[in-house]
């Protein structure tokens, strides 16, 4: 009888220490550091003319001037001026290049790769209470929560150039975060994706790299 009570409350702590481990593991998700960014540019050869002069950031062909891609747009020139151009501001001049800024954002739901309870049973032998034994994992984390991908496209020109000329520099960056991050939301992932994508200006043409 004592036996079989020690048996039970050895499997009621394994239980219970498994549904801890899986809240554990839960919590930890909810507050797990964003991936890295992908930025990739491309440049004309002559890099020269870049990081001088006056520069404003305008709304691509098609591209809605909204609040959202003004946040955008703010932080876009922010990384601009601390390279070097100065901003063309409303009303003056608009500037000797331009840079065209694209926004994209796509909300999704991910598709869960698990299934929600795993059963393991292994088996011992010798010493005190020594048999077959059961682990159970728990996936106590719900639904997957919904993610956001978010693009950036820039593209520098001369203001004087024709639209079909090429740019002088263009260049996209892309993360994806859950949509409760605060990273999800305008004002934060407007900032990490400007300083990913100007990081290294003008970058080497052609290369595709991650920015923690």
């Amino acid at each position: 009888m004592i036996e079989r009570r020690f048996t039970a409350r050895l499997r009621d702590a394994r239980l219970g220490a498994a549904l801890a481990l899986a809240a554990s593991l839960a919590l930890s998700a909810c507050v797990a550091p964003v991936g890295p960014v992908e930025v990739t540019r491309f440049h004309a050869p002559d890099t020269t003319r870049l990081g001088r002069g006056t520069i404003r950031v305008e709304p691509a062909p098609g591209q809605a001037d909204t609040l959202e891609f003004r946040t955008y747009a703010a932080s876009v020139t922010r990384e601009l001026t601390r390279l070097g151009y100065s901003e063309a501001l409303p009303g003056a001049a608009p500037g000797q290049q331009v840079a065209l800024l694209t926004l994209e954002r796509q909300t999704f739901k991910p598709q869960r790769g698990r299934n929600p309870v795993s059963v393991g049973v292994g088996g011992g032998t010798g010493g005190y209470g020594s048999g077959v034994g059961m682990g159970i994992g728990i996936d106590l984390s719900g639904p997957p929560k919904d993610q956001v991908g978010t693009r950036v496209f820039v593209a520098i020109r001369d203001r004087a150039a024709p639209d079909t000329a090429t740019a002088l520099w263009e260049g996209r960056a892309m993360f994806t975060v859950r949509s409760d991050s605060p990273l999800a939301q305008a004002p934060l992932g407007s900032a990490k994706l400007a300083e990913a994508l100007f990081k290294g200006f003008p970058g080497q043409s052609g290369e595709t790299i991650q920015v923690k």
